[in-house]
């Protein structure tokens, strides 16, 4: 169904405003797919936080215009399927964990600001590790220090508890 030009220019703001906040991009040709696959696909962005949608690639061409995701718009052709996120990992691995799963789904490109990547490079993007990830890695090495400590620092009055009952058990098998 083709678009009015009222249409066509709340899509492009719209998009725009997502471009605007994204740390990543990641184009899929989805042709094949049925309606139950890509709903799944959906519900997986929607839960990691990526906006997927089935775009016109004009569209997206210019709303990209002018922002560091300009150089993708060489690798919009054909039928394609946009996942954009805020998170740099979080669309790649949600559309590469797809792709895995259906060989109809083909990732095609990705961009980070100013820089485009391939296939591979969307993979390789996909097997790193999510922000939350490594947040949650950092903040256990920044406790870990403390509480070995907490456990250095309890284990003295523990041994002294332990040596005081052992000396009371030996004192009471002495006197029986």
């Amino acid at each position: 169904m083709a678009l009015n030009r009222e249409a066509k220019a709340v899509v492009i703001d719209e998009v725009s405003a997502q471009v605007a906040q994204a740390q990543s991009i990641v184009l899929a040709e989805y042709r094949g797919l049925d309606v139950a696959n890509i709903t799944d696909l959906r519900k997986k962005a929607r839960n990691a936080d990526v906006y997927l949608r089935v775009l016109k690639n004009t569209l997206v061409r210019r709303a990209v215009a002018g922002t560091p995701f300009e150089q993708l718009a060489d690798k919009m052709s054909g039928p394609l399927i946009y996942g954009i996120s805020k998170d740099p990992v979080a669309a790649a691995k949600v559309m590469q964990d797809f792709a895995k799963a259906n060989d109809v789904f083909v990732i095609k490109a990705g961009a980070m600001p100013n820089y485009v990547m391939d296939a591979n490079g969307v993979k390789s993007l996909a097997a790193m590790p999510s922000r939350d990830e490594l947040l949650a890695t950092l903040l256990g090495t920044m406790q870990a220090p403390i509480a070995k400590f907490v456990r250095t620092a309890n284990e003295v009055p523990a041994k002294f508890v332990r040596t005081v009952a052992a000396l009371r058990d030996q004192r009471e098998k002495e006197s029986v």
